[in-house]
């Protein structure tokens, strides 16, 4: 039974990256703006590696930091390492990259939400979007909740149709084991959107305790900080002016660096087979910034080893990220592979690497505001267009 839930200039569904940033932006500006995200327990959510910045990445950041968005200022407050990276080369490529408290971001950005005047925060899965004349008139919740907005911006990251490859195993889910949205991706099709299947990957994550760090090379944080917001700065031996008195930069937690080997290659090239991505089960084009460890070793088939990072998931937990081996082989598999690693002989998986495949808009569909072509007021931003994170 559908009911009538109020009237809005604008409403935002989903509250990833993007969704947060176009909701602050649209409530600044003085819009009465709806943030929709399918559990409120995943606003800000990162479900990959914590990390903000990097190559090229970095340098997006700062922009959206001059525009007057809070992905900067909230990294600065929850960063746990800071580095600067392409230092060797010219400044035109420096570029800012913080490995952040994976909690404490999302706790941070989700409380600044529910405190910015204009905007209202909700828990509800939207599974229809309703036009007339070419023009969006309102969206309706699975609950029957409907309101009235002049313009909507889809932020659904990789949650519309998401499923999830381990091996053989494959299941409806979004990441970190959240429903997937499959009705709006059916409403989308309905209104001739044309949609395209995209995958992307993550890593297995270990426990900290099982790891031999004296077989890997440490990466310790810079000395002098770079925050990645212009309005803030940082002293010598603490973060006060981020609002981080319980920080001492002197006491970053490092990273660490270990390489993949032969052995490794030689177990992933012998269980290709048991791989979604080569056994046809997966369709969906990959991002170009999240290649598995199996795509590594096929195309570079002539490299001896692979820079494998392994990186903090916050303060208070002991699991750790292990950058650049995401796969969608089976579990023991997995495990294998990763148990070749220097430092990794005795990892102890608490989750493990996985594919999630997911629909996207085919990108010539929008203008170059991002509006959809075929209607007036729906607009498409971050992961929903094709693109990878941030």
């Amino acid at each position: 039974m559908s009911y009538y839930a109020g009237e809005y200039d604008i409403a935002i569904i989903g509250a990833g990256h993007a969704g947060c940033e176009a909701g602050l932006a649209s409530a600044r500006l003085g819009m009465k703006t709806l943030v929709f995200s399918s559990s409120l327990e995943v606003v800000a959510n990162m479900p990959c590696n914590p990390n903000i910045g990097g190559t090229s990445k970095g340098h997006l950041v700062k922009e959206i930091d001059a525009l007057g968005g809070e992905m900067g200022k909230n990294t600065d407050k929850t960063f746990i390492q800071s580095r600067m990276l392409n230092m060797s080369k010219g400044p035109a490529v420096y570029s800012s990259r913080a490995q952040v408290d994976r909690k404490r971001y999302q706790q941070e950005m989700k409380h600044t939400l529910e405190k910015q005047e204009n905007l209202y925060l909700k828990q509800a899965e939207i599974v229809k979007i309703n036009v007339e004349s070419q023009q969006v008139k309102s969206i309706e919740t699975n609950i029957g909740a409907i309101y009235a907005v002049k313009s909507i911006v889809l932020a659904t990251g990789t949650y519309l149709k998401g499923r999830i490859y381990i091996g053989d195993s494959a299941y409806e889910s979004g990441p970190d084991g959240v429903f997937p949205a499959n009705e709006l991706s059916k409403c989308l099709k309905n209104l001739g959107v044309e949609i395209m299947r995209f995958k992307t990957g993550t890593p297995a994550r270990v426990n900290k305790n099982s790891i031999d760090f004296s077989k890997m090379e440490i990466q310790q944080g810079d000395e002098k900080i770079v925050p990645f917001s212009f309005e803030n700065s940082v002293g010598a031996a603490h973060c006060a002016a981020l609002d981080r008195r319980d920080f001492d930069i002197s006491k970053q937690i490092p990273c660490y660096l270990t390489y993949t080997n032969e052995k490794t290659h030689k177990i992933i090239r012998e269980n290709l087979h048991k791989s979604p991505l080569y056994s046809g089960k997966i369709e969906g084009t990959g991002t170009r910034y999240c290649p598995s460890i199996e795509d590594k070793v096929v195309r570079f088939a002539d490299k001896e080893r692979h820079q494998i990072f392994i990186e903090p998931m916050g303060i208070d937990t002991e699991e750790m990220y292990v950058q650049g081996m995401s796969s969608s082989l089976p579990e023991d598999v997995q495990i294998a592979m990763y148990r070749t690693l220097p430092g990794l002989e005795n990892a102890e998986f608490t989750r493990p690497a996985y594919a999630i495949e997911y629909d996207c808009v085919e990108p010539s569909q929008l203008k170059l505001s991002l509006e959809l072509k075929k209607i007036e007021g729906v607009f498409c931003a971050g992961q929903i267009n094709g693109t990878s994170r941030i």
